[in-house]
């Protein structure tokens, strides 16, 4: 059964973002809170993890659409080829902030996503999202969590998220409720910004 553990976002807790990065690190899955939805969420690094998050969203990992959440745009060029300065500024002014970004990926990417060709960038707004990936030291691979209730397109409150999810995952953070509506997909592989998805960003930031 996971682990619940309550963790502040105004000011997270140093040993509590160690314990989650220390389950990440041992191959883990975790649930937590961003922006916007609450995530699901593992070490990029990890191939036996990656599977197991295709497994339980039913997909296949190679053709699988995970974000990378990154710590800040320092990571880019880990997993994105270069980009121009116009795109740089549309980053530079929606991050961190409610929006995923689909860009062109590297050859560097993961063994699991070098079939590939682009790659979902988020920089979520919230203090415990990128404390983990900060302490962690890569990003991680993540999707949201959705309702199979069309009602209620996503649970908000970690108690029930705990309760949905404790026996599939390791560990549920507690961050306080979350929000209902998901990131604004963009995508900016291509010359002109696409706009996949509209959800919590504001699309004026183009």
């Amino acid at each position: 059964m996971a682990e619940f553990i309550k963790i502040y976002p105004d000011k997270p807790s140093e040993a509590a973002i160690a314990k989650v990065v220390k389950v990440l690190q041992n191959g883990g899955l975790i649930i937590y809170p961003t922006d916007t939805v609450y995530g699901l969420g593992c070490d990029i690094t990890n191939s036996r993890a990656l599977e197991k998050i295709a497994k339980i969203k039913g997909v296949k990992l190679e053709k699988a659409n995970f974000s990378f959440i990154c710590h800040d745009l320092s990571n880019l060029s880990d997993y994105v080829r270069q980009i121009d300065t116009s795109t740089f500024k549309i980053l530079k002014r929606a991050l961190p902030g409610p929006y995923t970004f689909i860009l062109p990926g590297n050859n560097n990417l993961p063994k699991e996503f070098k079939k590939k060709t682009t790659v979902g960038i988020r920089v979520p707004d919230n203090n415990i999202a990128l404390e983990i990936v900060r302490q962690l030291g890569n990003p991680i691979v993540s999707t949201s969590i959705r309702d199979e209730d069309d009602v209620i397109e996503y649970t908000t409150d970690p108690e029930l998220i705990f309760e949905k999810w404790q026996n599939l995952v390791d560990l549920v953070i507690d961050g306080g409720y979350g929000d209902n509506v998901g990131s604004t997909i963009i995508d900016l592989s291509e010359h002109e910004p696409v706009i996949i998805r509209e959800g919590k960003g504001d699309i004026d930031i183009l």
